[in-house]
């Protein structure tokens, strides 16, 4: 038989199909490299997506005819693993090419393998095993590219799996296993993978891609289950040298899981108490995201180029940490753990992974004295990093970055643009005018544009821009939103611009000076003299 990939790929429609077919089908797919992954998909596209679609109708029909037979294992592994590094890599190859070699082709497919699976008697069923890895890729996918959170047939899955996996006793019954303080490697079924891992994995990168309601709240999920994660995470974290892969699996979908429920849209305040019903509770919690973040084997992991369990528990802990620290009152806690900025500094340095490091950055934004900040070293990397971060998700159609809302990454900017270091970046790589250009939709960049405003350069720059602070005088005088008219009263201030309008001063409850001394990072000795002096 002529080795050519389309020929190899025709010849699955001939029956018998010879297992020298799956075989050298097989041995083509693993050839491939970094270097030739990309010309391999341009001219065999047609045929990777006639191989999708022959192996999802693998999945969705008698299984039964092909689940003992090595080679079509072999196969379909080989793909799942070529599925999974297409994914994370290979940024030339445009999504939709991606999105149409992984999502399968219709609903009805979908809904015999989830029919397979509640049949089966057999907890760790090799299908089971086998189908898992494959929703996994389509997790993986959405949380790299949220924009498909859209697709009908991803809509069902998730639909499907959120009914009738995970708001089942089943699950609970899953999740109670986990709540056992000595976890024998038995109770790791391929069964209970599916549910706490797969569907947990598979559900939190819906929601966080999906900004439309969903057939259960964040809060009823939190109800089901939430009180349960907590109970597991605060006791296995004092022995997180002893986990197995298959509960670091669990457990970092599982976070996921319940970090989605806590910040997807929404009031948050609810969830809050369901999730923590006391203040020491979230504190326990937060201490638990703190040696997660600090364990040093999964710094090690960082290395690799491949995604793997620890990298995106990594990600999720710091995600909740500066999730929790720009949503409740524990900067002040957090701050006690005097290590923790150096073991941030750490993670930015060996992360090849961008997620990572921007909420590494924006945490230590949030946790740094303003003098820590201002003598902030690594200014460039966080400056030129922030800001690319930060276009990418003006210019996108959903305005994010991954999953990150572009309103998130200003609200982690703010903290930042009180170095100095970062004020002069911004005034040197012309950087103002997009904040400027932002300010129109997000109010939180007067924030930031205030912080700013403290640069010689970016004075000059704000003040060459007329139609900008016609704007600002204003929002000073008639903005509906207390906390813009404070933050343009203070830009101008800045600027030297409405010292002598005193009517602007009467229009506030205390004077602006006030203003001044509760955001100034600068010189908050000399600010409080010069308003003592101005008050008497």
């Amino acid at each position: 038989m002529d080795d050519n990939f389309e020929h190899l790929i025709n010849a699955l429609s001939i029956i018998p199909l010879s297992i020298d077919t799956l075989q050298k089908i097989t041995f083509l797919i693993k050839q491939q490299t970094s270097e030739t992954i990309t010309l391999f998909i341009t001219e065999s596209f047609q045929s990777l997506l006639t191989l999708k679609q022959w192996i999802w109708q693998r999945f969705s029909h008698d299984c039964s005819k092909w689940i003992k037979q090595s080679d079509y294992i072999t196969l379909f592994n080989t793909l799942a693993l070529f599925n999974k590094n297409l994914i994370f890599n290979y940024e030339n190859i445009e999504s939709d090419v991606k999105a149409l070699l992984l999502i399968p082709n219709t609903i009805d497919e979908i809904n015999i393998i989830f029919q397979q699976i509640n049949q089966s008697k057999n907890d760790n069923d090799l299908f089971i095993i086998m189908v898992s890895s494959w929703f996994d890729n389509l997790s993986s996918f959405l949380r790299e590219y949220p924009d498909y959170g859209t697709s009908p047939i991803l809509c069902h899955i998730n639909e499907y799996i959120a009914r009738n996996y995970i708001m089942t006793d089943q699950f609970k019954f899953y999740i109670k296993q986990l709540q056992q303080s000595n976890l024998l490697p038995s109770i790791f079924t391929a069964k209970q993978l599916f549910y706490i891992s797969t569907c947990s994995y598979s559900v939190y990168s819906y929601l966080s891609a999906y900004t439309h309601d969903f057939i259960f709240t964040p809060e009823e999920f939190l109800s089901h289950f939430g009180n349960e994660y907590l109970q597991i995470i605060l006791m296995h974290i004092q022995t997180i040298e002893k986990w197995n892969n298959k509960f670091l699996n669990c457990i970092s979908h599982l976070t996921g899981f319940i970090l989605s429920c806590y910040w997807w849209r929404g009031d948050k305040s609810t969830r809050v108490k369901i999730l923590f019903p006391t203040e020491q509770t979230m504190y326990d919690f937060i201490q638990s995201l703190i040696r997660i973040i600090s364990y040093e084997p999964f710094h090690e992991k960082l290395k690799t180029e491949q995604l793997n369990d620890e990298t995106i528990f990594l990600t999720t802990g710091l995600k909740f940490l500066l999730t929790l620290l720009q949503s409740q009152n524990v900067t002040e806690f957090v701050r006690t753990d005097l290590t923790l900025p150096n073991t941030l500094f750490k993670l930015a340095e060996l992360s090849t992974y961008h997620v990572i490091s921007l909420n590494v950055y924006a945490i230590l934004g949030e946790i740094l004295s303003d003098e820590k900040l201002k003598e902030l070293t690594v200014v460039d990397q966080v400056d030129n990093f922030f800001y690319s971060i930060l276009e990418q998700a003006w210019h996108h159609p959903l305005k994010k970055y991954k999953q990150l809302p572009i309103v998130l990454l200003l609200r982690s900017f703010v903290a930042l643009s009180k170095s100095d270091a970062i004020q002069q970046g911004v005034a040197d790589s012309n950087r103002l005018g997009g904040f400027i250009e932002m300010s129109d939709q997000y109010p939180v960049v007067f924030d930031i544009i205030w912080a700013l405003s403290f640069n010689h350069d970016i004075q000059q720059q704000l003040r060459s821009n007329p139609s900008f602070i016609q704007k600002l005088s204003q929002l000073a005088k008639e903005s509906d939103d207390e906390q813009v008219r404070k933050t343009t009263q203070g830009i101008l201030w800045n600027l030297e611009i409405n010292h002598q309008d005193r009517s602007i001063v009467r229009n506030t409850d205390q004077n602006t000076f006030d203003i001044m001394i509760s955001y100034s990072h600068k010189e908050k000795v000399l600010c409080k003299q010069l308003y003592d002096e101005l008050t008497k």
